[in-house]
């Protein structure tokens, strides 16, 4: 994505269309736009042809951007788990992974990385109906590996907004329910992490939609990007009018919830009651 924004930008500096841009490397204007988007792989030629057209000819500055093209084509750690995903979601992985700022709601289940492993194979086991036990473990080994990101030194920002139904909706056992809630009150604690909790007396909200995901990262020529996961497709958002609306959205639920004290609080009433 950053080295597709960075030749978007470099092709409209310069005036040219994506169709001539496209006949430059022999390839339809469509690949271009796929290659912008950070959609398709890259070759190393077509990168190199791109630049010329665009009259790159500082050998540091192609040699830099040659380099990113190497780097976007070395599958990440996520793809050893390609056999047991659907196909849309090593895409969010490798997002989730770049990101800086991660914003979400959530209503039917915890979110992933904020998921005990307890409660991630329960939930697997659920969604993954029929599943042999080695697959459900290497979807919860994925899930815990995401969680890394969460703890690690140059780790996001990750602001949630549950709402209470995720919390009270059980996926395994009393225990299991236990513990989830007391990971949660912990994690709610860590400095990068900001937990709210939309409680059911509110009543409608904003998250009427369902959930959702907001994507930062750290260049500034990547624009935001929201995920939407479906039953058998994930939508993937990056025009500004529909990231400014899920933006508000969320804007609206952090506002409308109770700050992150009062929801971990909340969260110990829970506690108390499970």
């Amino acid at each position: 994505m950053l080295l597709g924004s960075q030749l978007r930008r470099l092709r409209e500096t310069r005036g040219i269309t994506r169709e001539a841009a496209g006949y430059s490397i022999r390839a339809s204007e469509s690949k271009i736009s796929r290659m912008e988007l950070g959609r398709v792989s890259f070759k190393t030629r077509d990168v190199e042809d791109l630049l010329t057209l665009y009259g790159i000819t500082d050998e540091q500055e192609r040699a830099s951007l040659l380099s990113l093209a190497k780097e976007a084509n070395v599958a990440g750690w996520w793809h050893s788990y390609s056999d047991v995903l659907p196909s849309w979601f090593p895409t969010y992985v490798g997002l989730e992974g770049a990101a800086s700022l991660i914003r979400v709601y959530e209503v039917q289940f915890v979110h992933g990385l904020l998921q005990t492993e307890e409660y991630a194979r329960a939930v697997v086991r659920r969604g993954m109906k029929g599943a042999g036990d080695a697959d459900v473990e290497r979807r919860v080994a994925l899930r815990l590996e995401r969680q890394k990101h969460l703890v690690a030194e140059n780790a996001p920002e990750f602001h949630i907004v549950l709402d209470e139904a995720a919390l009270r909706r059980p996926y395994g056992d009393r225990e299991v329910m236990r513990g989830q809630l007391q990971h949660l009150i912990e994690m709610s604690e860590r400095p990068n992490v900001r937990l709210q909790v939309m409680p059911f007396g509110f009543g409608g909200h904003s998250g009427e939609s369902g959930a959702f995901t907001l994507l930062s990262f750290p260049e500034s020529d990547l624009s935001d990007v929201v995920y939407l996961e479906q039953l058998t497709s994930a939508l993937y958002l990056d025009k500004q009018e529909d990231v400014t609306q899920y933006e508000t959205a969320l804007k609206e639920l952090q506002q409308d919830s109770p700050g992150p004290h009062e929801s971990r609080d909340l969260l110990r009433g829970l506690l108390q009651l499970s």
